[in-house]
């Protein structure tokens, strides 16, 4: 009986080992990231990866920038990590200050540039917005509507 019993507990725990380790795995390098966006009361917007535990917050933030100064394209992107105060590639966001988030489907055109080019590094020859906070490099252009619905 108390045999039995041991075995029980033993599969059990390779059971449990097991289901864990391949909820790790799935997680990273199986599951493709979900952005999200976020605003905030303050107006800014945000896009990442939400994430609700151990701290709600945003892995790989992105922030909206708008430069008046740009007629053609006036809104950029900038990676919240490469901000010239150096913060972390994390940002914890106050559930109470959130005034809406929104998942962005995979095939949109900003899941893809975060996918793509997640250190939103200029394309040659692309025309970006001047200006920007990180260090000397402005923002990355969003991408344009007309590129997406191009052969449809």
């Amino acid at each position: 009986m108390r045999r039995h019993k041991n075995l029980i507990i033993g599969a059990s725990a390779l059971l449990a080992v097991l289901v864990i380790g391949g909820f790790f795995v799935w997680k990273a390098f199986i599951e493709k990231p979900e952005y999200t966006a976020v605003y905030l009361r303050t107006g800014d917007l945000y896009f990442g990866e939400l994430v609700r535990f151990p701290h709600y917050g945003l892995k790989h933030p992105y922030l909206l920038q708008f430069n008046k100064d740009n007629q053609q394209n006036p809104f950029g992107l900038q990676s919240f990590k490469d901000a010239i105060w150096g913060p972390e590639d994390f940002i914890s966001l106050n559930q109470d200050e959130v005034v809406w988030t929104a998942h962005l489907r995979s095939d949109s055109n900003l899941a893809k540039l975060f996918a793509t080019n997640p250190n939103l590094v200029p394309s040659q020859g692309a025309p970006n917005p001047q200006g920007g906070v990180n260090q000397g490099l402005p923002p990355t252009q969003l991408p344009s509507q007309a590129s997406s619905t191009q052969g449809r």
